[in-house]
This record gives C-alpha cells, sequence and structure tokens, in this order.
C-alpha cells in the first residue's frame, strides 16, 4: 500500500532527516520525494510504501503527529487510494 506524506511548516534544520529516519525505522520506503522553500514555509510530499511496515497507516499517523508537534510542522498521511479519489476529475 502507498500513502501520502506532507509536511507543511518554518522551516528549520532537520525536518527531512527527522521524517526520513521514522520512516527507515519501521520499513517503510520513500518512492518519491519533493521539497521547497516557499517564502520562508518548508513544504515537503512523499509518497511511501508501507508494504514492508512494521505499524499500520493509522499508526503511523498518531506517531506523526506526535513528531509533527514536537517539530512545530503539520504532518498528513493519507493512502494514495484516497488521494487519488479526492483529485480525480
Amino acid at each position: 500500500m502507498n500513502a501520502i506524506i506532507t509536511v507543511v511548516g518554518s522551516d528549520k534544520v532537520g525536518i527531512i532527516a527527522k521524517v526520513s529516519t521514522y520512516l527507515s525505522e519501521h520499513s517503510i520506503n520513500i518512492a518519491d520525494i519533493t521539497q521547497t522553500i516557499l517564502s520562508g514555509n518548508f513544504v515537503m510530499m512523499m509518497m511511501v510504501n508501507l508494504d514492508k511496515s512494521d505499524i499500520a497507516i493509522d499508526e503511523l499517523r498518531s506517531e506523526m503527529n506526535k513528531k509533527a508537534e514536537e517539530m512545530g510542522v503539520e504532518i498528513n498521511i493519507m493512502s494514495e487510494r484516497v488521494f487519488d479519489s479526492m483529485h480525480r476529475i
């Protein structure tokens, strides 16, 4: 199963490292990633694969919410199917 992770917040050192380290620790593969800085705001979107993950998407959401609070950013996670359905014309 694939999921989309978005991270938005004030730019600071370590955002990518903290998110990607957590994903790696749970065998979640980053299939694609893009990030940019818009007017001082950090914006990242990742496509991740959960096929070999040792945690379910709901637990991932919960843990990423904790990480987001620690880092002062907003992290959202949705399954690729939901994302595709929301953006289908």
